[in-house]
């Protein structure tokens, strides 16, 4: 692609982005309330933080295994899934990292207006961003689990190696080796994965989920 068709995009889509702030959408005849009650239930995000084999997505998609059998409409948000597609076009710089959480939380928005249960499993490492989804998202609607895990366990569970070849010097910014995670000062839960066995921290999570009255109606 030549540069100029490159400045030309980027002219395109400012324009398009100023356009989309001046432009109301039309009122929705359904509403969120009135697809919660379809579903029985409220909708809400869940957002997984911690470091790379800390069990981020193995609790989101085993919760979501729990939930799913009592009738719970839910979904699962996970790098995997957002880095081959949504963002398969951002790097793991400050800015690539910033940027794909402020998608992420853009799209989880979409699923709670569905009325579908968030479970979202990202390293999210940096504060700041995470108080971006905060605020996308709003606070009635997003909880955050951190997921904690002493890094040498984390390091030990890394089947593919990635810490290990982070420490050599052949990844770069690799969270919690060569770029920071900055942990939750106040999460909603705290989940120590390297004490507790997987049931016991599901059972913990939803117990956490039946204080916001959950359960199906």
């Amino acid at each position: 692609m030549r540069k100029d068709d490159v400045t030309e995009m980027n002219l395109t889509e400012k324009s398009r982005h100023e356009c989309n702030v001046v432009t109301t959408p039309p009122r929705a005849l359904v509403q969120r309330s009135d697809r919660e009650a379809a579903n029985g239930h409220r909708s809400v995000a869940l957002w997984f933080t911690g470091l790379s084999g800390s069990g981020k997505s193995t609790l989101a998609h085993a919760l979501e295994k729990r939930l799913h059998d009592r009738g719970i409409r839910t979904y699962v948000f996970d790098g995997d899934k957002i880095r081959h597609g949504l963002c398969a076009d951002l790097s793991f710089s400050a800015e690539g990292r910033t940027e794909n959480v402020r998608r992420i939380a853009e799209s989880v928005k979409l699923f709670l207006d569905a009325g579908i249960v968030c479970l979202c499993a990202f390293i999210s490492p940096m504060r700041a961003d995470w108080e971006n989804v905060r605020r996308i998202l709003g606070d009635g609607d997003f909880r955050e689990v951190y997921v904690r895990c002493a890094l040498e366990e984390c390091e030990r569970r890394d089947i593919k190696g990635y810490y290990r070849l982070a420490r050599q010097g052949k990844i770069k910014n690799y969270t919690g080796i060569s770029a920071p995670y900055e942990a939750p000062e106040n999460p909603a839960l705290a989940l120590d994965t390297d004490k507790m066995d997987l049931e016991t921290c599901l059972d913990r999570l939803e117990s956490f989920l039946g204080e916001m009255s959950l359960p199906p109606r």
